[in-house]
């Protein structure tokens, strides 16, 4: 028997039943699904598991976060969640582009823990690899009108810079204006726990 190298994140506990709630209205019951930083793998399994149309396929670049997301999908015994892969979403190829166009990429609490450029990269991956009218769907803190939207995550954003300069919570507005760069348009934000959103963009307009 291999070992359990599950990870745990106990931000995942809090706050997937409302991922979840909005992806059930966005996503086709098939939709064909590509997570980048998918982390310890929790969201991927959880999702994939209440949403059994769904074919997933996760990444992250972190090794140690690829075992754990193959160890949750064995302990979960899912079929539809395929073996994560390695993607740097800041990479021009990022090795899924043969399974393209995607319906929906999903990025949840990643481009706040990351460099802008990341942002950039995602928004340009998303450009290339969504089918028109495919959905990318960003999850986690944001800024408004250059403005904190609550101390706490003022907070995290000052924590986030202590730990890297170059990592921070980003302005929707700046989020939103390089995402037309790449064809995609703000469809909807939907009000989250703990101050979070949740920010749908639209490949080509809405659907």
């Amino acid at each position: 028997m291999s070992a359990d190298r599950r990870l745990f994140a106990a931000a995942t506990a809090r706050n997937r039943e409302p991922i979840l709630a909005v992806l059930r209205r966005m996503l086709p019951v098939n939709a064909k699904v590509l997570e980048i930083a998918s982390g310890a793998g929790e969201h991927a399994t959880f999702m994939a598991k209440a949403m059994p149309g769904l074919d997933w396929q996760p990444s992250d670049p972190d090794r140690e976060a690829r075992d754990s997301i193959a160890s949750w999908v064995a302990h979960e015994k899912l079929s539809n969640v395929r073996a994560p892969v390695a993607i740097d979403a800041r990479d021009d190829v990022w090795g899924v582009e043969g399974r393209a166009p995607f319906d929906a990429i999903v990025a949840i609490n990643m481009i706040q823990i990351a460099p802008w450029s990341a942002t950039l990269g995602l928004l340009n991956g998303a450009g290339r690899l969504l089918r028109g009218g495919g959905i990318l769907f960003l999850y986690g803190p944001f800024m408004r009108d250059g403005r904190h939207t609550a101390p706490s995550n003022a907070a995290f954003d000052a924590s986030l810079k202590a730990r890297n300069a170059e990592w921070g919570v980003r302005d929707l507005d700046d989020v939103r204006d390089a995402a037309v760069l790449h064809g995609l348009h703000l469809r909807e934000t939907v009000e989250m726990p703990a101050n979070n959103l949740s920010v749908i963009f639209t490949k080509g307009g809405k659907r």
